[in-house]
């Protein structure tokens, strides 16, 4: 079999986004994880296993296939990549994934309470409410295969006591579906704060799912 190469743009585009995740402060320190699916070779660039991201460059990245062979880098890839590479296999529109660590939805997390669809963009972006993972060992297939039975068609989910889950048909969508989680969770902390908040309903959020309007 001949050698395959993944597109310089695909690593570019990993570490533009896990950048951007750092700074923000939804991966703080070596947390978390960003993944994407090469559209040339089918091979998966992820971020490496404890490394910051302030120091990260292209050179630090891992490519692996689905079974976690790697086949470009010299660091060990993120442990979390059985349950990228889960959702890879099972889900074939995704092309991103990125496990985060934003407080608020960590906070939603630590309760065990899913975070309801009270923001559209948020709802538009999940495909709704946002469901949680009871906390387990994460970097495995088995964690990866049970985190899909409860993500349905979802493109986010809350690993309880750990971080949040979110995926896209591409990686810019994911990176945008992770930040909409946590100002939606913010908010519906602030909501609850207050009183009840009112969710948005599901055949309302399914329409302008299919129509592409908010």
């Amino acid at each position: 079999m001949s050698q395959r190469f993944v597109n310089r743009e695909s690593k570019e585009e990993v570490l533009l986004f896990a950048k951007q995740l750092s700074e923000l402060k939804l991966c703080p320190l070596t947390q978390g994880n960003v993944s994407i699916r090469d559209a040339a070779t089918g091979l998966i660039v992820i971020t490496p296993h404890d490394l910051p991201y302030d120091n990260m460059t292209i050179d630090d990245l891992v490519v692996i296939d689905l079974d976690g062979k790697v086949h470009e880098g010299s660091r060990e890839p993120s442990s979390e990549w059985p349950v990228h590479c889960d959702v890879y296999r099972e889900r074939k529109e995704v092309n991103g994934v990125i496990h985060s660590e934003p407080i608020y939805s960590n906070a939603f997390g630590a309760i065990h309470k899913e975070i309801a669809p009270i923001y559209v963009n948020m709802a538009i972006d999940v495909g709704g409410s946002v469901p949680v993972m009871p906390f387990t060992d994460s970097g495995n297939t088995e964690f990866g295969k049970e985190m899909l039975r409860l993500m349905g068609n979802r493109n986010a989910i809350i690993w309880a006591n750990h971080g949040m889950l979110t995926c896209g048909k591409t990686l810019k969508a994911a990176f945008h579906c992770t930040v909409m989680v946590e100002i939606c969770a913010e908010m519906y902390h602030i909501a609850l704060c207050h009183g009840n908040p009112i969710a948005i309903p599901q055949p309302k959020i399914d329409l302008l799912i299919e129509t592409g309007k908010e």
